[in-house]
């Protein structure tokens, strides 16, 4: 299985507060975490030796009691409690880390509970509230975990004990379970983006690694979306679990199943309507690329879409003659927008070759729908470089088709004519009712004879 892809202010009032006052207040609270302890007492953990000192015979039973001292959990909120002893877990963390990766026969049967249990207790947590209606993802830095420092070792160990040639899926499964991934899926709103990148890899290793769980992680996914577009529209891990998705994707096997197909117009094509698109639409563009690389059939529900050039660059030719009309309907919509922006853009697409070579094979469908639309466009658009652009794409339809592209100029102009010449019956006829107006309301007033 491929691994998943890498992708990729204006201060107003709240509640009589500006939105900087408000960052500031929220970088009061810059870290946040919702591990603590509620008794005062100072925790003191036993030193054990170092795995690397005791005989190859006793560090199966050494590596089991690090584990378990690693379940203890500290308050990082309170910088300045139990300093030696949550610098004694670093280390001990650290040490297992290193163990795991180099040792040889540590993956015992025993030591598969101990480290589930041990991962369980330090990152599954009631995640710190989040000021959803304070926090603006594009502009403010997010809450990070205060105890990351423990946990980005624990994901770390976790990691590369999913990742070991001594893993065994048979014995795992028993603990990584369907409870297991559901905690994890939850953790993907953490606000620390360093943690979400964490969770994107073992996430992505589960799904490989667990046959069984696969359809059960698809569709738990399938509920966050959901949710986060009918619901709440807020979840912060919408991207990374798109990354995932991407290459799940990627290794459909085809002919796709209905749920796949019902996934991308149920769940994904609604994922474009939130108001924080911007924050995961590379990724959601990659993934609907995904499926239409697989199925071309698919293009035809999903044209309309943001991402319009990157499925015309995969479109096959096929599928391209079925969407072209109410396609370059659209496009000519875009083209003639007063927004400079939305016109550039549309423009460009006559700068992909791809698209240009399908535009040509069926130039005399496309150019009959653009023409009308760019014509008057080169001649009254208010933006000199949209012009020069219009013109650009006019020239191009002339090469390829002259035949028509003469005819459809002499029926535009003619058409014009004809509506000027209605213009001007019109207004001539306007004046001769208001001329009319005018003398009624003289004689009423008695200022002429009746």
């Amino acid at each position: 299985m491929s691994s998943a892809p890498t992708t990729p202010p204006s201060v107003d009032k709240v509640d009589g507060f500006s939105r900087k006052s408000v960052r500031k207040a929220r970088q009061k609270r810059s870290q946040s975490s919702s591990q603590f302890r509620s008794q005062g007492k100072p925790i003191e953990l036993t030193p054990l030796p170092l795995l690397k000192d005791v005989p190859t015979s006793e560090q199966p039973e050494l590596f089991l009691k690090k584990l378990q001292q690693c379940c203890v959990i500290f308050d990082f909120m309170d910088t300045l409690s139990d300093l030696k002893m949550k610098e004694y877990k670093r280390s001990t963390l650290n040490e297992l880390v290193d163990y795991i990766t180099i040792s040889r026969g540590c993956l015992t049967e025993q030591t598969y509970p101990e480290v589930v249990r041990m991962v369980s207790c330090n990152i599954f947590r009631t995640l710190p509230p989040s000021d959803s209606n304070e926090f603006d993802p594009e502009e403010d830095e997010p809450t990070l975990e205060a105890s990351w420092p423990h946990l980005q070792l624990v994901y770390e160990f976790f990691i590369r004990f999913l990742e070991s040639q001594e893993f065994q899926p048979s014995i795992a499964k028993k603990y990584i379970d369907q409870k297991f991934v559901l905690q994890l899926l939850e953790l993907f709103d953490s606000e620390d983006p360093r943690e979400r990148d964490y969770l994107k890899t073992v996430l992505h290793r589960i799904y490989g690694k667990f046959l069984g769980l696969r359809a059960f992680i698809r569709k738990q996914i399938n509920n966050i979306f959901l949710r986060f577009v009918y619901e709440t529209e807020h979840f912060n891990g919408v991207a990374e679990l798109l990354e995932i998705l991407g290459s799940i994707i990627n290794g459909f096997a085809l002919p796709l199943k209905a749920e796949h197909k019902q996934f991308l117009v149920k769940v994904l094509i609604p994922l474009h309507t939130v108001r924080s698109l911007s924050l995961f639409h590379a990724q959601l563009a990659y993934c609907i690329v995904q499926f239409l690389e697989k199925d071309p059939s698919l293009t035809e529900p999903v044209m309309f879409l943001g991402e319009l050039e990157e499925i015309l660059d995969v479109i096959e030719p096929s599928q391209f003659v079925k969407i072209q009309e109410p396609l370059f309907k659209q496009i000519a919509k875009c083209v003639s927008s007063p927004h400079f922006q939305v016109a550039e853009r549309a423009l460009y697409y006559w700068n992909n070759e791809y698209i240009m070579s399908l535009i040509e094979e069926n130039s005399n469908v496309i150019l009959p729908i653009m023409f009308a639309s760019l014509y008057r466009i080169s001649k009254e658009h208010w933006n000199p470089a949209i012009v020069a652009l219009v013109y650009n794409v006019l020239k191009a339809f002339m090469e390829m088709n002259s035949t028509l592209f003469d005819e459809l100029t002499a029926t535009y102009k003619s058409d014009r004519q004809r509506e000027k010449k209605k213009e001007k019956e019109r207004e001539e006829l306007w004046k001769k009712l208001e001329d009319l107006e005018l003398k009624r309301g003289l004689r009423s007033d008695g200022i002429i004879p009746t």
